[in-house]
């Protein structure tokens, strides 16, 4: 089977690119520009194809699978996907956003038919959450509450300060009863019991509020991110200005400091920066089970698990359809990935 990386010069696409050789991968790399994309297909020894995504063509007619790392995932991930449902070629990205889950997890019933395994969000942070969800529940089946919470160190590639940026206008999300809800940015803060410390820690719309309830059912869902408690005071004065955070020339501001910041932590910060990840479900009756993992540089963690999950689709026959990481990997994949521990769940 032929596979192809879309984005595949960008900061979190090169890093794949790059582990993909190392393993005797040969991925054919993609994006909009030519020359970045031949310089890097040139040192990695790979084919390179350029092409726009609203011009995507035949492009993709001799492709098995793409995995999709050119964001924001809100504008690249809905043409993407269009292009493998229509030429049977599986779909994989590595998004966080909510809204482009729901989009792609809208298609289900298509990728079905199609026989095209459609799964965003394979890297950090909703691999490990997302498998943690599930062993939660699988632990106390009745379980009507899920926190979840993550702290990570190295900072973030241009690409997600982007995304980020661009969230910054929507708001936060939780969810209730099943359904989406809309909150401030910073609308809730807990403190957080990790492996090495207890952290402050603030409400985020991150993916696991769409992923954790299609892997689990639990219908209340809250995403927690560890910062410092002078970032809250800054995310909450923030809120009251979210009218103005969606203004174009606001938007326009705050992406050209991003752009002006480095692509992303090099080798060395990765290598000395680590995440911690915590999660607890609640049933209707008071009983709770707790999970705490740790792990190497989320943008580490992407690389070996968007990997494993491309090496098993290629490995094998899988039925079509949208998938989260653990319903396709299993609940106990995110442990297996290199540098990931876990303790056992605590019953209460």
């Amino acid at each position: 089977m032929r596979w192809l990386i879309y984005g595949a010069y960008g900061y979190t696409g090169e890093l794949i690119a790059r582990e993909a050789v190392a393993r005797g991968m040969t991925p054919v790399l993609a994006g909009r520009d030519a020359g970045r994309l031949q310089s890097l297909a040139a040192e990695l020894g790979l084919d390179a194809r350029a092409f726009a995504l609203d011009a995507i063509g035949d492009s993709l007619n001799d492709i098995d699978l793409v995995l999709h790392c050119a964001g924001p995932f809100s504008r690249t991930s809905a043409p993407m996907l269009s292009a493998c449902l229509d030429g049977g070629c599986h779909y994989l990205d590595i998004t966080g956003e909510i809204d482009v889950f729901a989009q792609a997890w809208a298609h289900d019933e298509r990728a079905r038919l199609s026989d095209v395994v459609v799964c965003p969000g394979v890297g950090f942070d909703v691999v490990p959450t997302d498998c943690m969800a599930a062993t939660l529940v699988d632990a106390l089946p009745a379980a009507v509450r899920l926190a979840l919470a993550f702290e990570g160190g190295g900072g973030f590639s241009r690409g997600t300060a982007r995304t980020s940026v661009e969230g910054l206008g929507q708001g936060g999300r939780v969810r209730r009863d099943g359904e989406l809800v809309r909150v401030p940015l910073a609308w809730k803060t807990r403190r957080v019991p990790f492996n090495h410390a207890e952290r402050e820690a603030v409400t985020i719309p991150w993916g696991d509020v769409f992923t954790a309830w299609v892997s689990t059912g639990v219908p209340d869902i809250e995403v927690y991110m560890s910062v410092p408690p002078a970032a809250i005071r800054r995310l909450r004065w923030m809120a009251k200005l979210q009218g103005l955070l969606r203004l174009g020339p606001v938007q326009s501001l705050l992406r050209r400091r991003v752009d002006a910041a480095p692509p992303g932590p090099d080798a060395q910060t990765r290598a000395a920066t680590g995440v911690e990840l915590w999660g607890e479900v609640e049933s209707a009756d008071g009983r709770r089970a707790t999970l705490t993992m740790s792990g190497p540089n989320g943008y580490d963690i992407t690389v070996t698990a968007s990997l494993a999950i491309v090496e098993r689709l290629l490995s094998g026959q899988l039925e079509g359809g949208y998938y989260t990481p653990s319903l396709l990997m299993g609940k106990d994949f995110a442990a297996s990935l290199p540098g990931m521990s876990a303790r056992a769940v605590e019953l209460s």
